[in-house]
């Protein structure tokens, strides 16, 4: 089964049929993970908004174990995440999309292993490609198509390294600087753990990098939340047809 873990600005699926929601149990919350289906044809598709229905979560609050668990016991092989971004690479800016195929990790404090208690040895992954290639070249096709359909004119960065900064607050000038140094093309805050739990689970992984922001000390002007607004606002229906197109490919 296809997952979809959608990020800031995209809290629904468009143009599918409802198939109810799965309420999973974990280890690693009190609380249930909501899970919501949709049916293409005789075939499902899960989604889970990692900042919840309402965006109320936070990116160093969110529970990722449990939500990467969660998506795995209803049966996920395969995981498409949609990461709002502020953009470092030129072809990044705002309105345009990067798909990574590295990724470097600026955060702490997070729980970011299954593997730490009641261990029979200890349990190393192999993290040195993060993402899952076959599922980075089904986004770029599907994308192709939704800028082919909509004449969008969207630029497409695909390859690049993610920068993954621990949140909630938005960067300095100079730790811009520092990414850019470090060969980071787009910072977000939600990469990680989330891709390197899906690799201990086994679970395909890709990330759909939308820009909604020139990185700090990169744009003309301070970084505004209108500004990201309208950006997430105008880019929405995009991000709809390249996951429509991706998902009628997949399935």
């Amino acid at each position: 089964m296809l997952a979809i873990i959608g990020g800031t600005g995209l809290y629904q699926i468009d143009g599918f049929k409802s198939a109810g929601f799965k309420r999973v149990s974990t280890p690693f919350s009190e609380k249930r993970v909501v899970v919501e289906l949709f049916k293409h044809g005789e075939q499902t598709v899960a989604f889970l908004p990692r900042h919840g229905k309402n965006h109320l979560i936070p990116p160093h609050k969110i529970n990722y174990r449990a939500n990467i668990w969660a998506l795995q016991m209803i049966g996920a092989d395969e995981i498409i995440a949609i990461n709002a971004v502020g953009g470092i690479h030129p072809d990044t800016g705002p309105g345009n999309f990067a798909i990574p195929d590295q990724i470097i990790d600026y955060t702490h404090s997070r729980a970011h292993t299954f593997f730490e208690k009641d261990l029979e040895f200890v349990t190393h992954v192999d993290f040195t490609q993060p993402f899952s290639n076959e599922l980075r070249k089904k986004l770029a096709d599907a994308f192709d198509r939704a800028n082919t359909v909509r004449s969008a004119n969207k630029s497409l960065l695909n390859e690049g390294v993610y920068g993954c900064m621990q949140g909630p607050r938005l960067e300095t000038a100079a730790e811009i600087n520092r990414l850019q140094q470090d060969g980071c093309d787009v910072v977000g805050m939600t990469g990680m753990p989330e891709a390197a739990l899906a690799r201990e689970l086994k679970l395909g992984y890709a990330m759909l990098a939308w820009s909604v922001n020139w990185a700090a000390g990169l744009g003309e002007k301070n970084i505004s939340m209108s500004g990201i607004e309208t950006h997430l606002e105008e880019g929405r229906g995009f991000v709809l047809e390249i996951l429509t197109n991706l998902i009628i490919e997949e399935l």
